[in-house]
């Protein structure tokens, strides 16, 4: 597990304990200290701004394994958006796309592995959100039954994981990041 920053904090590991990038490199958006998956790391202001600001909603999609039998109820349920609370208020999230996987898909082991119990199914769900609230996706399932055991940002608009495993970097150009971002 890593801390999805550069600067030290709490004894844990951080990006720096494995990239070595310029100073003024940092990661667009951020991912929970246990969950997993794709970060864009720039020093491109303008790129930092368009990713993050809700009004150039881009999509990303990730992968959720959840604890116990998910319904065709709770993913519409997701799918409708639900009421969450962010920064101690209620936020009904948007509308967004939740899908039972119909098969697990294939992704790297988890250091350290989720917690197994045999008698209690861990289905995998897709959800494809055009937002990204603090901790959003962790409490859409559990607002519906199903919490979060393991959360992969799979994909930022065009850019995926596919052939990539834990702590490999891709380089982009500036020209394919935003054709790949942004379709210009």
């Amino acid at each position: 597990m890593v801390l999805s920053q550069f600067s030290k904090e709490g004894g844990k590991q951080t990006l720096a304990d494995f990239f070595d990038v310029p100073k003024d490199v940092y990661p667009v958006g951020r991912l929970d200290y246990d969950s997993e998956g794709m970060l864009i790391l720039t020093n491109d202001k303008q790129l930092n701004h368009r990713l993050l600001h809700p009004k150039f909603a881009h999509e990303r999609e990730y992968y959720v394994q959840v604890d116990g039998n998910i319904t065709l109820q709770a993913l519409h349920q997701l799918s409708n958006g639900v009421s969450i609370q962010v920064d101690g208020k209620n936020y009904q999230t948007q509308t967004c796309k939740a899908t039972l996987f119909d098969e697990e898909p294939i992704v790297p082991a988890r250091n350290p592995p989720i917690r197994f119990r045999k008698e209690i199914p861990a289905p995998w769900i897709r959800m494809v959100l055009t937002e990204g609230k603090n901790r959003q996706v962790r409490k859409m399932t559990a607002k519906v039954g199903f919490p979060t055991l393991r959360l992969i940002r799979y994909r930022i608009e065009d850019i995926t994981l596919a052939n990539m495993q834990p702590g490999e970097m891709r380089t982009f150009s500036k020209k394919d990041i935003y054709k790949n971002l942004f379709h210009e």
